[in-house]
Order: C-alpha cells, then structure tokens, then sequence
C-alpha cells in the first residue's frame, strides 16, 4: 500500500535552532492545567476505542446480515459516523473558541461526550447507535481547541516536555478504552455473581458505556473547577516581568498578524507549511485509522480466511499492546527526538513507518496456532504502527510554531484537524466495505 506524504517545508520549526540559542529563561511547566487538559484529552480516545472490542458482536446481535464475514461494513459505517460529525464540527469549534475562549468549549465538549456514551450503552438498533456516535462526534471535535490551549500553555523552553506528555493521553486511553470495553461487555454472562440482572442482560454493553461516560463527566466536573482560560485577548493584563518575558518568548515563533484578527481557510492554505500539514495530516490519519480499522477486523477474522479468530477480550488486549507500545515511545524517545532533530524531518520519518507497518500485518496468519510467537509478531507490529503515529505529536508542534499569529492558533489547529478527521470519516467505512479484504490484502 502506498502511503501519500506531503512534504512538509523545511526546517522552520526544527529543535536545533532552539538548541543553540539558549533560552534566557525556561517557563516552568503549567502543572495543574496541564494535568487537567490531559484529563481531557483522554476521555477523547476511552469513549471512542471502549466500543472496539464489542461492535462487530454487537452489530452481528442485531441480525444485519445473513453472512456475518459482511459485518465489517457496519462497524466501519458506525465509526466513520464518529468521524464524519467531528470533522464538520471541528473547524467550527475552533473558530468559537477565537471568540468566547477555549474553556466553555472545553467544558461543554467533555459533558456531551459523557451523554453520548451514556445513550450508547441503551441502544438496541443501528440507527440509535449511528445517533449516539453522531453526537460524541460532534462533542470530540474540541479536540483542536484542546491543542490550541496546550500551545497557550507552553513556549519553545518547555514544549519538548509538554507536547510529549500530552501526546501519551492517545495511546493510553487506546489502553483504557478497550480493556474497559472488552472486560465489561457482556457482563451478565461474564461475571453473574454480581450483574446477572434484567438490565444487564437487555443491554449487555451497558456498563462499559457507563463507566466511560461516568469517565467523562467527572473529568468534565474538575475541568469546570480548575481549568483556566488561555486564549490571548481573554487575559488580563500582564504586570511581572517574569510574566512579560514568557509572553514576549512565545511571541518569538508567531508571524506578524493583527491582534484578534480572524483569517479565512484561504489565508490560512496560503501559508506553505499550513498547506502542506493539512494535506499529509488527511493522509496520516487515513492511513492511521484504517490501520486500526483492519487490525481490528484482521483481529475478529476467522483464521481459515486469514484472520486471528480473536474473542472480544482478546481484541481488547491486542489493542491494549498498541497503547503500551505508545506510551513508552512518547515518554523514552519523543522528547529526545524532539530536542535533537529537526521536527519536519522527524515528522517525514514516522510517515515512512506505515508502509512497513501494512506489509507487516498479513503475516500474523501464519503464528496463529503459535501463540507466543504470535503475541511477539503483534507486539512488534504495533510497535511499529506507534512510530509511525508519533507524527500526529510532531504536527502539533510544527502547527504551533507556524501558526501565524496567537489569535490564529486555534484557527490554524482546526484547520489541520479537519483536514486529518475528513479521512478518519472515509477510512473505516472503506477499508471494511470489501474493497479490502483482510488477511489477503487485495482489492
């Protein structure tokens, strides 16, 4: 499979130039609102990864189809509904956020994800869950104003540590999320002595939506607390001189734009850099999220037709290596990568992982009755998959500093957002309507 990469231009926002200018004064990170943006950031990959596990069982319960090899389809139609309602509210949220300020949409974003998860749980149709999935969609399309405030919060002193941290929360809610979903699925079946009850078994995917949506609204709950606001025009005015210099240091990787003004999505393409993240951003996340797709589908395959035969538990374990596999990639290596190579290089280099990562996956088939063997070929194939996903924390950065002004960053975040959720709407739904077949990998 060939994998599109833009090029990104060249080293405006690399990590040498910072190396060897040293900072006068290094910003002290932002612990607590930090934390709480983490927080956030998380419920984002929980409530969207805990229905991995179940879907296709959950779907197949529903009686679709009469070949049940055809279910792929629908999986891939509820996900992309995901996809599709955050990309047409991921843009728009961003724009808001340069009006009202990032918090009340960061807030209100985390309550509806909650609901949404929760609706989930008591669904009993496909159009009720297209609509719940519809919904948290919608809600998770803060996801740019998220890393419009985690550039507020940090400067070019203290983003190696920052973006890292941050960029973790992904892979370990893609832990959380599926471990959730495949533990609790079922569980009056699985666990009688304490859920064996009516309502357990009319929905039997309640409790793990339960659980990622009670998740969510506490985490909405203690943003609401302690969260700050971090949009420019909406702070007060800075007296300390401290406080000045960490103002005037971030100011340093912003183009001269007027203050509070709103670009349109041509102004935006016509920075070259801009252009050229949104355009690789669409082919990363394609390429990341039918990745996933079929690896859960390849997962769910019975081993004849060249799948694994995995049970729900055992797919969420499978995912669960993935998370694991990122966490220690983003907390041992990105921040390094990050202080000591040019950050356009390092993004082209993870983007040249995916193609080794798709040739790697079909392989698999043939450790299906070794299970040690076939757990260390996972294992290195999702490490593999995790390098190349480290290319969504260095875009983040690489947007932050070439954005063309703070009034335009969230702007600039949604703009590179949309571009990467229009492909995460397309790539499920296609790569499962049997223009791929899993296990073969021909069209």
């Amino acid at each position: 499979m060939n994998v599109p990469s833009a090029p990104i231009p060249a080293d405006s926002g690399d990590a040498a130039t910072d190396n060897n200018t040293p900072a006068p004064y290094k910003t002290p990170l932002p612990v607590l609102q930090l934390a709480v943006l983490c927080a956030v950031r998380l419920m984002d990959p929980v409530t969207f990864t805990q229905i991995f596990p179940y879907i296709n069982e959950f779907l197949a319960k529903l009686h679709l189809v009469k070949d049940e090899s055809q279910i792929g389809f629908y999986s891939g139609v509820v996900e992309s509904t995901f996809a599709f309602f955050q990309l047409i509210s991921i843009y728009h949220w961003a724009k808001l956020s340069e009006k009202i300020g990032r918090r009340p949409i960061v807030i209100g974003g985390t309550f509806g994800l909650a609901l949404a998860t929760l609706l989930l749980g008591f669904t009993s149709s496909l159009w009720a869950i297209l609509l719940s999935r519809a919904l948290a969609g919608l809600c998770s399309g803060i996801a740019a104003v998220l890393h419009s405030v985690l550039g507020e919060l940090t400067d070019s002193t203290n983003q190696h540590i920052a973006f890292p941290l941050y960029g973790l929360f992904w892979p370990l809610g893609s832990i959380l999320g599926p471990i959730i979903g495949g533990s609790l699925a079922n569980p009056a079946e699985k666990y009688p002595d304490v859920f064996d009850y009516s309502l357990f078994r009319t929905y039997p995917y309640l409790l793990p939506c339960l659980t990622t949506g009670l998740l969510a609204f506490v985490t909405a709950v203690v943003a609401t607390i302690f969260l700050t606001e971090t949009h420019p025009s909406k702070q007060p005015s800075i007296n300390t001189s401290g406080a000045e210099h960490i103002s005037s240091h971030r100011s340093l990787n912003f183009m001269s734009v007027p203050e509070q003004s709103q670009l349109t999505i041509l102004q935006l393409l016509s920075i070259p850099i801009i252009r050229a993240l949104s355009v690789s951003g669409a082919s990363l996340c394609f390429t990341a999220t039918a990745f996933d797709s079929v690896f859960v589908l390849f997962c769910y395959t019975s081993i004849p037709e060249g799948g694994l035969d995995f049970n729900t538990s055992t797919i969420g374990y499978a995912l669960a290596i993935a998370g694991t596999s990122s966490i220690a990639i983003q907390t041992l290596i990105l921040p390094s990568l990050l202080r000591h190579f040019g950050h356009a290089h390092l993004y082209n280099f993870c983007m040249s992982m995916w193609p080794i990562a798709y040739i790697l996956m079909p392989f698999l088939n043939l450790f299906a009755y070794e299970p040690v063997q076939l757990w260390i070929a996972i294992t290195v194939l999702l490490s593999v998959s995790r390098v190349a996903c480290l290319a969504y924390s260095v875009s983040m950065v690489l947007v932050k500093e070439n954005a063309p002004s703070p009034y335009a960053l969230g702007q600039s975040n949604g703009l590179v957002m949309f571009a990467m959720c229009a492909s995460r709407a397309v790539a499920p739904a296609f790569v499962r309507s049997g223009l791929f077949h899993p296990g073969t990998g021909s069209r």
